[in-house]
């Protein structure tokens, strides 16, 4: 379309302004071809008429819609002219507080002269992986593409980053450079990264120094190598640097400083290190006073030293380095203070005594009268003779500065030297990214010599960026197909890339796409004019070479060589100037001191003293090195000019040469790398934060390319939409026939050339639409014109209808009061005075004849109403009545009925408890049972070993009855021999009387003795007796309060034992005593017996000493007769004992053989009486509750039996539900499947009916077969117990009496088996009658299922009782035919143990860890198998008491673990399962280690399988770290898997149909776009994949403690990755975009409550974002909206709420932007908040601590069974 039609009604334009520079304005009317004015508005709401050229008229440039200004690339704006990106910058800079903004493939950036929360660690970690233009511009992003495209295209990148002094090129080139420190760690102990940021501040001090626009500014540019390894770690760096500022030593404007070091140093002189210096204040050095003020608000000199002399040190520069750098810097002050005066006749001196002077030369070690002479005078060479002249105290001083320049020129190319050196390391460099910063465009009230060579290097810089630029747009659309503009007048820039534009054409050529020339700009002519033959560097060389040129003649040279040239102009006002047309602006240069700088000259005296110094340090700087000739890898490059050569040896290059050759190099290297660009740009003179001076920033925008950038990309397709965007913002344009297309490329086609006319506005690409420049503007005022068509004819509507309505009303009232005011004129008129009697006297007639004529009527009505009503009321009455009759005889029936019912629900109740009860006693007997043949077993070992001493007791009689025979036979040769010596024992009879009353008092001793000690071993057996009768009755009586307590009284019986055993064992001993003492009296006889033999020998007659022998011989006598008796009466009791406690087994014999005849030993009958008398109580007990449980074990048997019918009758119940109900089986099925989940014991109960009607059957048949071998082993019993009932007639009755009772309760338990059947055929009927209750059906069902498990279960205990006591019967009748009493078989049971030796370790852990796979496993066995399996094991180990086999498992489990997690770090489900089989392995660790704490829910089986000799509590800390370090592999697995979806899914995908928050893109964003099909992430797409995460972990049975932590950590990533980008991207910013995150944060919740996960409170992770996305659709204009922003928004910081405020972005013309001024009142109550963070960004990679709840398993491991699909067939259950 013709541009003459937007200049329309509303639409607004730019005019000129003097103070802004432009200002906008709104036409006023329509502007038609022909109008000579254009009537504008101005802001300020004045009029303005703007006069315009009918017949050429030259229109102000249109301003952009407001959905376009703010926008992150400058070419995404519709309008590309200067007033557009100016007006763009501001709004951006001013008020959404943003500094970055892209201008196509140049990053914009404005210097905000205060510190932002954007350059932070997380902040580069948001931007590292991210395509350029996915988030906001930033320095970050073009560092990352920089680095992205070394990576991806293996080839070598730039950062150009140029600017204006104090626009903050050094800031961003050390972010550049901090980036790649960060994103790419070495891993290396050099810290090469540390070291390359660690330059910075050594350069800076050296290189920097304050200038009237700039505190920091860099007085030298350089080029910095970041050298990058093959995985692209940062391995070194080297640094180039560019045309120091050396006249900043020796001067400096007002206002400004010299050098930071110098300050730095002189503030520090008061070190020791600096003594030696001899330093002074810097207000009294010469060279660092020039300028004024000395200091610089907010630095602080001496720690800048102090990080100057850190970085000196962390870059490996010695402290001798430091020294003599430090030592010439001091010498360089020291010689400007050296006082050169005037001698008069043009000569000039030193004085002799100067202090400064004799420092100087102290610190140089050189000599001061050499010095002090040549610095005055000068050597001239000629042929004959050499001449010494003096020299005038101008050029003495120009002497003096020169060396100060060169030395510290020379100092900083050796700092530079040292620096690279260090940062060198060893390793082969793969790339290098380089950072330039250098020099901007400068122009100045007075330009010199050096703006002269940086406005240079800025013109081969630009032409350089103009071939870069036209390669991106070429290569762009290629991908496009779209039409190509080739420039003209470009070629002679195109030396480097001419064979790629050449193959790039023939390309286009194929694919027949058309060519069209625009112009470029090309500033050839300008570097021609410059570095050509005969150019202004040639012209000012030449002269140089000249002894007495000056300036102006080589002035007059370039007036004369290049007047002709249209760049080079001659000053109208001035004679000692010239002027440069540069790309940027007109620079006027004034020649003076060109030459003198060009020269750079240095009396050749001067340097012969400092090369002869005996300092080497400064002696290295001027020893004459040969020049070697560099040989250069990149791509040559051939001059504009050729070199000019030196006629001989001395002649020296000059500085502009120098320059010439360095900036060579340097485009020879961008030229071979890919550039990136940093345009910096200085807001304003004052450096006042966030203040913009359009005048200062147009010019700088000029200066640096961006306006140029902004033409080339106007005069092509500027704007670009892909076609779902343009169907997403302009379906309103389309009609319903273009709507209802389903190819949306041709819709857009079709739409598109309805709406613009002319083809040549647009072209259509392969996936995009380019427009013209303008033509997007045009289709928003279309959008616009057409929305506002519709709200107008909305607005007439509704007005129509309000006004209509409010007519209506108006109507309605008028008529009413129309009404009464004409029925008021109608009586005014026709009534009179008589008329009223009249009427009066009528009305009163009329009053009496109705008054009457009521009454009467009236009595009438009230007679038939009383007459109806007492009809009425009596039929009521009637009815009633019969209704109470009904309802009491009702009431009756329900309550016979309801009695009835709850006598039934109580019968069946009590039958199911009784059940209940029955199952659990049967249980509780079968443990007693079992604990009872324990202590049988006890017992009899007892007897056994009491019956094998007592034999050995007897042999011991027999032997001390043989020794008395022998005493016998000796007294009777005694005797003989006594009356030979009866005669010769007179005179010792005395003396054996006394000796023999002392025996018989000793002997008396030792009976009361031994009485007192029998006496008290009877007391303490009584005792132990009473002891253990108590113990048994407090068994009894608390065994009915609780079954755990049978654990403590288990303990007290033990404890009871081990007492009884101490005691038997301490009456053991004090029996030994007792034979001890026997023994000595038997050998106190015997020596009776010899002396009494002596006494003989010569005493033959000894009359009363043989009586005396005779009165003990039969005392003793007595004593054995006593001794016997008591011995037959111990015997007796054995023998009862034993018949007692084995007559029915074994025979007559064995109990002789047990108690033998030998009695002669009486004094251990006694010991053993108190004994045998416990046994044989205790013992009878035990014996009648053996026999007790066998019988009850009958009763069990036909209560089983019962059951089995029971559950029969059950399963057919069920089926013929199953078959009755067929319309609910479906619900059935699931229900059932549900618990089948839960409880993998049970079948699938899809196949139920058909496997109960299987199992229904088995139990039948093995019912049968039980009860078959049960009758016959119940017939061999009976038998049996009959046989023991003839010989014991107690026992027979007591048996008879308990058979009664167990038959009177088998009879009782069959009629309620009997009732239960009938209550279950009742409930049947109830059921059918009830079919169309789903609900209770399926109750129902669950709870029958679940009884049936109950029921299969008890079934499986019965079966092993039913084994047990035929393994029992079988050893009883074993033990009768073999008439002997072993101890009672003990019936098998497994333990929950796995068996395995040494050799199958490595095999388990082979197949149950590294080979398993998650799939294989968890949908065949219960979930935790394999943790199960391995504690088993761990069991057995400990069960063995096997340390070195506990410990070789326990190792290898970690072990394989480990290498299965370190192999499939990947693998989500592997993680997932080992995770939870690791927790599991924890937990039973924990449950079963036998500490209290884990202890509580155990059952006593539980309890039983406790570890018992080894604590692992060692081993548990490394399962845990072990588990911690799975965790977190798990959740960096998850977050990998969702990371790529969240901000495509929950930010960009628009979930909300019809809301649409599309906007056009710039330069960037389809720059590095590659269109290819990939997959499109939702918000669904992330549902998705939490829910295959969920039921990953639910399917391998994971706690639910974990899932929740798991399911809370992705939630956080997902808020926070989310939230970060909103931070990050200024077009996410919008209050569609809010509604859209909401909607989003909606599907999650409700995921959360169909996964049952709200207790996990993932939810509250996402109140960040959801406040955010709050704050984006709340109102933000009032004082109001400002308190409620700052009252809900309590989980962002006011860093953040302030940074969306600013970034808001309206979507349509309708929204408005945040004003600067509520952001302000939001930020000013945001400042009492205390302890907020200022961070801008969540931490992503925060990870909540993870916890390990104990979760005890109810998992019985004695009924874990191997599935053989494990190959673990080595393991053997115990």
């Amino acid at each position: 379309m013709a541009l003459l039609e937007l200049y329309t009604e509303y639409n607004r334009v730019w005019i000129p302004d003097a103070e802004h520079v432009w200002k906008s304005a709104e036409v006023m009317r329509d502007f038609h071809f022909g109008h000579n004015v254009l009537e504008l508005l101005l802001e300020d709401g004045t009029e303005h008429h703007l006069p315009v050229d009918p017949s050429k008229p030259q229109l102000p440039p249109l301003r952009n819609p407001d959905i376009l200004v703010g926008e992150n690339d400058l070419t995404a704006l519709s309008y590309l002219h200067e007033p557009a990106v100016l007006h763009n910058l501001k709004v951006r800079f001013v008020e959404s507080r943003i500094i970055y903004t892209y201008c196509g493939i140049i990053l914009v950036a404005v210097n905000p002269y205060k510190q932002l929360h954007v350059y932070g660690d997380a902040i580069i970690h948001a931007y590292s992986g991210q395509n350029m233009g996915d988030m906001d511009p930033h320095i970050f992003a073009v560092a990352e593409e920089a680095y992205k495209q070394m990576a991806r295209n293996h080839k070598n990148q730039s950062i150009i980053v140029s600017g204006e002094s104090g626009a903050g090129k050094t800031v961003s080139a050390r972010y550049a450079m901090r980036y790649f420190a960060i994103v790419s760690k070495s891993g290396s102990k050099t810290h090469v990264e540390d070291k390359v940021l660690a330059s910075n501040p050594i350069t800076e001090a050296i290189g920097n120094a304050r200038t009237t626009r700039n505190d920091n500014s860099s007085r030298f540019g350089k080029y910095t190598e970041i050298s990058f390894d093959r995985r692209y770690r940062i391995i070194g760096a080297n640094m180039r640097t560019y045309l120091l500022e050396k006249s900043r030593v020796v001067f400096q404007a007002d206002n400004e400083r010299n050098y930071h070091i110098f300050y730095q140093m002189c503030s520090c002189a008061h070190l020791p290190e600096f003594k030696n210096l001899r330093l002074l204040s810097a207000d009294k050095f010469e060279y660092t006073c020039m300028g004024g003020d000395i200091s610089i608000e907010g630095v602080d000199d001496k720690k800048d030293m102090e990080e100057t002399r850190k970085t000196f040190s962390l870059l490996g520069l010695k402290k001798d380095f430091q020294s003599d750098v430090f030592k010439v810097l001091a010498a360089i002050l020291h010689l400007g203070n050296v006082k050169i005066r005037n001698s008069g006749d043009g000569k000039s001196s030193v004085p002799p005594g100067d202090p400064h002077l004799a420092v100087l030369c102290e610190l140089l070690s050189v000599s001061a009268e050499e010095l002090a002479c040549w610095l005055c005078h000068r050597r001239i060479v000629l042929v004959a003779e050499t001449v010494v002249k003096p020299v005038p105290e101008e050029r003495a001083v120009n002497a003096r500065d020169a060396l100060a320049k060169q030395i510290y020129a020379h100092l900083f190319d050796c700092i530079i030297k040292r620096i690279n050196t260090a940062l060198r390391v060893a390793g082969q460099q793969h790339a290098f990214i380089g950072v330039l910063d250098i020099y901007g465009f400068e122009t100045f009230d007075i330009n010199s010599f050096e703006q002269f060579c940086i406005n240079y290097a800025n013109e081969k810089l630009q032409q350089q960026f103009n071939l870069v630029c036209f390669t991106i747009f070429l290569n762009h659309c290629k991908t496009q197909h779209a039409n190509l503009y080739q420039p003209r007048g470009f070629l002679c820039c195109l030396i480097f890339n001419q064979h790629v534009f050449k193959l790039e054409q023939e390309e286009y050529m194929r694919e027949d796409i058309p060519w069209t020339l625009i112009d470029f700009y090309d500033n050839q002519p300008v570097i021609d004019l410059i570095e050509a033959k005969m150019g202004i560097l040639d012209l000012l060389d030449e002269e140089c070479l000249f002894p007495q040129g000056t300036d102006q003649s080589w002035l007059q040279k370039l007036f004369n060589y290049l007047d002709a040239n249209p760049l080079f102009e001659k000053p109208r006002l001035s004679n000692e100037a010239f002027v440069i047309q540069h790309f940027a602006d007109k620079v006027e240069y004034q020649c003076t001191g060109f030459l003198e700088k060009n020269r750079d000259a240095l009396y050749e005296e001067l340097i012969d003293i400092m090369r002869v110094s005996k300092f080497p340090f400064l002696a290295n700087f001027f020893r004459e090195e040969k020049q070697s000739s560099v040989t250069n890898k990149g791509v040559k490059v051939r001059p504009a000019r050729p070199g000019v050569k030196p006629t001989n040896k001395q002649l020296r290059t000059s500085v502009g040469d120098k320059f010439c050759s360095s900036l060579s190099l340097l485009m020879e290297t961008l030229n071979a790398t890919t550039p990136h660009y940093v345009r910096c740009i200085k807001p304003n003179d004052e450096k006042l934060p966030f203040e913009y001076d359009s005048r200062r920033v147009v010019q700088q925008l000029r200066a640096c390319g961006v306006l140029e950038t902004i033409r080339i990309s106007a005069q092509s397709y500027p704007s670009r939409w892909t076609y779902n965007e343009f169907y997403s913002r302009y379906s309103i344009l389309m009609s319903h026939q273009e709507a209802d297309l389903n190819d949306k490329k041709q819709t857009c086609k079709n739409v598109l050339q309805r709406l613009i006319q002319d083809p040549n506005q647009y072209k259509f690409g392969r996936t995009k639409i380019f427009f013209r420049a303008g033509q997007v503007a045009y289709l928003e005022k279309l959008r616009l014109d057409r929305l506002r068509r519709a709200c107008v004819t909305i607005q007439k509507h509704v007005r129509g209808w309000s006004q209509r309505r409010k007519y209506l009303r108006m109507r309605d009232a008028a008529i009413i009061l129309q009404q009464y005011i004409r029925g008021i004129r109608t009586i005014r008129k026709t009534v009179t005075a008589a008329a009223l009697k009249r009427g009066w006297a009528a009305l009163v007639i009329q009053r009496y004849w109705r008054g009457y004529r009521m009454t009467q009527i009236f009595q009438v009505v009230r007679l038939a109403s009383i007459t109806i009503q007492a009809f009425t009321r009596g039929w009521m009455a009637r009815k009633r009545y019969k209704k109470m009759v009904k309802e009491q005889k009702a009431l009756i029936l329900q309550k016979y009925a309801r009695a009835w019912l709850a006598r039934r629900r109580f019968q069946t109740m009590r039958r199911l408890v009784l059940n209940v009860q029955l199952s659990f006693r049967v249980q509780k007997l079968r443990k007693k049972a079992e604990e009872q043949n324990k202590e049988n077993r006890g017992l009899m070992e007892r007897l056994t070993s009491l019956a094998n001493s007592h034999s050995q007791t007897v042999d011991r009689l027999q032997g001390l009855e043989a020794q008395l025979e022998k005493s016998t036979s000796q007294k009777a040769s005694v005797e003989a021999r006594e009356k030979k010596a009866k005669e010769d024992a007179r005179l010792t009879t005395a003396q054996l009387q006394k000796e023999i009353d002392a025996l018989n008092l000793e002997k008396q001793n030792l009976e009361k003795r031994f009485d007192a000690s029998t006496k008290e071993a009877k007391e303490n057996f009584d005792q132990i007796k009473r002891s253990l009768l108590e113990d048994k009755e407090y068994e009894t009586r608390f065994r009915k309060i609780a079954e755990n307590n049978t654990a403590i009284q288990r303990q007290d019986h033990e404890k009871e034992v081990e007492t009884l055993k101490e005691e038997i064992k301490r009456l053991k001993e004090e029996r030994v005593g007792l034979q001890r003492k026997i023994e000595e009296e038997g050998q106190v006889n015997s020596d009776l017996q010899e002396q009494v033999i002596q006494l003989t020998k010569h005493v033959k007659v000894i009359p009363e000493l043989r009586r005396d022998l005779n009165n003990l011989q039969n005392q003793r006598n007595n004593m054995d007769r006593k001794m016997k008796q008591q011995s037959e009466q111990a015997r007796a009791k054995i023998n009862d004992i034993t018949r007692q406690l084995l007559g029915g087994v074994v025979e007559e014999e064995v109990l002789l053989g047990l108690t033998p005849d030998d009695s002669e030993k009486i004094y251990e009958v006694e010991d053993l009486l108190a004994t045998f008398d416990g046994l044989q109580k205790a013992t009878r007990i035990l014996e009648t509750r053996q026999k007790e449980q066998r019988e009850s074990y009958e009763t069990q048997v036909e209560g089983l039996k019962l059951k089995v019918d029971h559950l029969q009758n059950e399963n057919s119940k069920l089926q013929n539900l199953f078959h009755e109900k067929s319309n609910l089986n479906e619900n059935i099925r699931q229900e059932v499947s549900r618990l089948n989940c839960e409880n993998s014991v049970i079948p699938e109960l899809k196949l139920q009916a058909s496997e109960l009607q299987r199992q229904k059957q088995e139990l039948e048949a093995h019912v049968e077969v039980q009860g078959r071998e049960l009758a016959e082993k119940t017939e061999e019993i009976t038998n049996i117990l009959q046989k023991k009932i003839k010989e014991e007639s107690s026992q027979h009755r007591h048996f008879k009496e308990k058979a009664e009772e167990l038959e009177e309760l088998k009879r009782e338990l069959q009629g309620r088996v009997e009732e239960l059947e009938d209550e279950n055929d009742h409930l049947k009927r109830q059921m059918l009658m009830e079919s169309e209750a789903k609900n209770k059906l399926r109750q129902e069902t669950s709870r029958l299922t679940a009884e049936n498990m109950d029921f299969e279960e008890q079934l499986d205990q019965k079966d092993r009782i039913i084994k047990k006591l035929q393994n029992h019967i079988k050893s009883l009748e074993t033990s009768q035919k073999a008439k002997q009493t072993p101890a009672p078989a003990i019936p098998k049971d497994y333990l929950g143990m796995l068996e395995y030796t040494r050799e199958d370790e490595s095999r388990l852990v082979q197949n149950i860890i590294l080979d398993l796979k998650p799939k294989g496993v968890v949908v065949n066995v219960i979930p935790g198998l394999p943790a199960y399996i391995l504690f088993m094991c761990i069991r057995h180990a400990d069960y063995l008491n096997d340390e070195a086999k506990l410990k070789s498992l326990m190792t290898a489990i970690i072990g394989a673990v480990k290498k299965v997690i370190m192999s499939h770090h990947k693998d989500f489900e592997l993680l997932s399962f080992w995770l939870s089989n690791t927790y599991q392995l924890l937990n039973c660790l924990k449950q079963y280690s036998g500490e209290e704490e884990f202890l509580k829910q155990n059952t006593p089986r539980q309890k039983k399988n406790c570890l018992q000799n080894f604590d692992l509590s060692e081993h548990r800390q490394i399962l845990s770290d072990l588990a911690i370090q799975i965790y977190h592999q798990f959740v960096s697995v998850m977050e990998k898997t969702l990371t790529p979806a969240i901000v495509p899914g929950l930010l960009e995908h628009e979930s909300l149909q019809g809301i649409s928050s599309m906007k056009p893109t710039g330069f960037r964003k389809r720059s590095n776009s590659i269109y290819e099909d990939s997959e499109t992430h939702t918000i669904s797409s992330i549902i998705q994949q939490l829910s295959v995460f969920h039921s990953t972990m639910s399917q391998h049975g994971m706690e639910q403690g974990l899932i929740n932590q798991a399911v809370k950590q992705m939630f956080f990533l997902v808020g926070a990755t989310t939230l970060n980008n909103i931070m990050l991207r200024k077009d996410m910013c919008s209050c569609r975009k809010g509604m859209q995150i909401r909607c989003n944060i909606s599907y999650l919740e409700e995921w959360l409550k169909e996964k049952e996960l709200q207790s996990s409170n993932a939810i509250n992770t996402l109140r960040p974002l959801s406040q955010a996305a709050w704050l984006l659709q709340v109102n933000k204009s009032t004082e109001g909206d400002a308190k409620e922003i700052t009252e809900k928004c309590t989980e962002l910081n006011p860093v953040q709420i302030v940074k969306i405020l600013n970034s808001y972005t309206p979507i349509d013309d309708f929204e408005k932007r945040v004003a600067s001024s509520f952001v302000r009142k939001v930020q000013s109550l945001l400042q009492d908040r205390d302890g907020s963070s200022s961070q801008l960004m969540l931490d992503s990679g925060y990870r909540f601590q993870v916890t390990f709840p104990f979760c005890p398993s109810s998992q019985a491991l004695e009924l874990l069974q191997v599935p053989s699909s494990l190959h673990l067939g080595f393991l053997t259950r115990i």
